[in-house]
């Protein structure tokens, strides 16, 4: 990977869910995997790519005690900042924000996403960098169906593709889309800056960059980590 010698690297990492669907009773962020909570994966995961951003770690407030006893009870000690959560995933990320100056290049990531590349990681912030936001996605393996007025019709899944995270953006068009107000159909950072009325690159991610939501993620996940 080519050096970024012109923007620095960061990193918002939203950790806000309950955990209502994983039917636990902690937050399926802080759930065990591997003798390890799923976030300290995530982080490792940006911490050890080339890219090494600066990582902040956007917890609801109610679990930030939590979190540094986790992090004592690990030794857990990769460099981060935490900040608190917002009202909704938006209000989330623009808290995220203010900690971070211009020039910088931005990746926002879910905190249950634990297996990232680092292949994956720098080749986003490399595009980025160069064309002004980064988005990973996969294409479709499965037939795409789409249910309008009580009708299904089939849609081409060639041109289909399921959005991950990372997403990373510049700075300067991050900034300026979180200016704008929140509107409920903003769910990803991607549809934020699309609202701006700018294309949206998408780069390759892997079908292992599973988002933990149901409990067995878990189980699927703990057997990819393996086989890596």
């Amino acid at each position: 990977m080519k050096e970024n010698l012109k923007f620095k690297n960061h990193v918002i990492i939203v950790a806000g869910g309950s955990g209502m669907r994983m039917q636990a009773a902690i937050p399926k962020q802080f759930l065990s995997l591997n003798g390890l909570p799923v976030l300290m994966h995530t982080i490792n995961a940006f911490y050890h790519s080339q890219s090494q951003p600066q990582i902040i770690l956007v917890l609801p407030q109610a679990h930030r005690q939590y979190w540094d006893e986790l992090c004592r009870k690990h030794n857990f000690t990769v460099p981060h900042t935490v900040t608190n959560g917002g009202e909704t995933r938006f209000h989330s990320v623009k808290n995220g924000l203010s900690l971070i100056e211009g020039g910088s290049v931005i990746a926002i990531h879910d905190a249950v996403r634990p297996l990232t590349s680092a292949e994956v990681i720098d080749e986003a912030y490399q595009y980025a960098a160069i064309n002004g936001n980064a988005i990973v996605a996969v294409q479709s393996r499965d037939s795409i169906r789409q249910v309008k007025n009580e009708l299904s019709a089939a849609l081409n899944r060639d041109e289909i593709y399921l959005v991950q995270t990372p997403q990373v953006f510049r700075s300067d068009i991050l900034n300026k889309a979180y200016e704008q107000e929140y509107k409920p159909e903003f769910t990803d950072d991607a549809s934020v800056v699309e609202q701006l009325g700018i294309n949206i690159h998408i780069v390759p991610g892997t079908y292992t960059n599973i988002k933990i939501t149901f409990p067995e993620d878990i189980a699927i996940a703990e057997m990819l980590l393996k086989k890596i």
